[in-house]
């Protein structure tokens, strides 16, 4: 995705059978059934290719489908202490934590919880290895990991780049010293964005000579995470063929760090029009937002799929009800003329999305609700109240 005009790549899937009006309005709706299929492809690629395969909490974090990420995937990854504290309490499994900053406050705590940690920095590994040391002496396993940048961009939008110029993230693989490497079992990288395989192995490519030297030393290298393979046209024999060669060739463990690949094309998020004005063309006013919903379609930018949308028909421009101008998700079609109260539902909306939503403008957080597309069995999760918006602040 390039640009605001792009729509994201979505397939409805089951949810073509799902009756709108069946959850309040906004409502993300998350079937569990795409999920599970998703998860199984996760886990075939890493019992094929001998990868372990941890799921990103920060694309997609929603804990009552703990056990099924957990019972499927090796474990997860963490952002800082909050989401490893998820993890811990209702994913299971090995978990792997990774922060651009750690705080003196919080690592004690993050170390006790991890089976990995990732500093972002040499700097930071030798401020914290005495706090490893400590844990390690208290009988705790744990592994220490450095992120280096490859150096080497395929992301297609700069923010995004984690490889671009004067990037905060990462130690630059040309600057990397033995000094940096010592007490270090892994090396971690991040570097995709919603990509293929090809872009994954022109980075190994890129960085493979710089890490040579460190090979007998690591024991695990993470490929991070902004790989698509559950998408339809992913090439996961390659893949599997790749993790194999990295595993034989390195004699370390090779792990991904897929998220969005667990929720792709699993969810939608659910909104009906409030008006319908005019000044210069047809206008719709959502209770859906794109700054407290969907906040990458302004972001990114991009523009999220509407499911059923026509290739003709008269053209209206969707926004949601806050006050910033910006505030604007689109222009679509739809199937027939929209009156007030109108449902629509935009696709592929389980990841990010969900873990992005905000409460600016005191705009209401969508309910969630998690639907069984081989039952049709619907429980509702979450329905947030004004208690919600008045405690967050005060």
């Amino acid at each position: 995705m390039t640009a605001m005009m792009e729509t994201q790549a979505g397939d409805a899937g089951a949810f073509t059978r799902f009756d709108l009006n069946r959850v309040p309005s906004p409502c993300f709706v998350v079937d569990a059934v795409k999920i599970a299929d998703n998860l199984r492809i996760l886990r075939d690629v890493a019992d094929r290719s001998g990868a372990r395969v941890l799921g990103a909490l920060k694309a997609f974090s929603m804990h009552s489908l703990g056990d099924m990420v957990g019972g499927t995937l090796h474990g997860t990854c963490a952002s800082g202490l909050f989401e490893a504290r998820l993890a811990r309490e209702f994913f299971g499994g090995e978990l792997a934590t990774f922060c651009a900053g750690y705080k003196d406050a919080e690592i004690e705590e993050i170390v006790a919880l991890s089976d990995h940690i990732i500093f972002n920095s040499p700097a930071q590994k030798r401020r914290f290895m005495p706090v490893v040391a400590a844990a390690r002496a208290n009988g705790q396993t744990i592994h220490v990991g450095l992120r280096i940048n490859p150096e080497h961009s395929e992301g297609e939008i700069a923010k995004y780049d984690p490889c671009a110029p004067c990037s905060r993230l990462g130690t630059p693989v040309s600057q990397l010293t033995v000094e940096d490497m010592e007490g270090v079992d892994g090396v971690h990288m991040h570097t995709l964005c919603e990509q293929g395989f090809a872009p994954l192995a022109r980075t190994w490519a890129a960085v493979k000579p710089h890490l040579e030297p460190y090979f007998p030393s690591l024991q695990w290298v993470n490929f991070g995470g902004g790989h698509h393979i559950t998408r339809a046209d992913y090439d996961r024999d390659a893949l599997v063929d790749f993790l194999r060669d990295v595993r034989e060739t390195t004699g370390a463990t090779p792990y991904i760090e897929p998220g969005e690949a667990m929720a792709l094309d699993a969810g939608i998020l659910v909104g009906e029009v409030l008006d319908l004005p005019q000044n210069g063309m047809n206008l719709a006013i959502m209770d859906i937002s794109a700054t407290c919903h969907m906040p990458d379609v302004i972001e990114a930018p991009y523009r999220p799929a509407m499911m059923n949308e026509p290739d003709t028909g008269t053209q209206y421009r969707l926004g949601g009800p806050s006050c910033l101008a910006g505030d604007v998700i689109g222009d679509y079609r739809f199937p027939t003329t929209p009156t007030i109260g109108t449902r629509i539902a935009f696709l592929d909306q389980a990841h990010y999305s969900m873990v992005k939503t905000n409460t600016f403008n005191g705009v209401a957080l969508p309910a969630i609700a998690l639907w069984q597309s081989d039952t049709d069995d619907l429980r509702m999760i979450k329905e947030f109240s004004y208690a919600d918006f008045r405690d967050r602040l005060s």
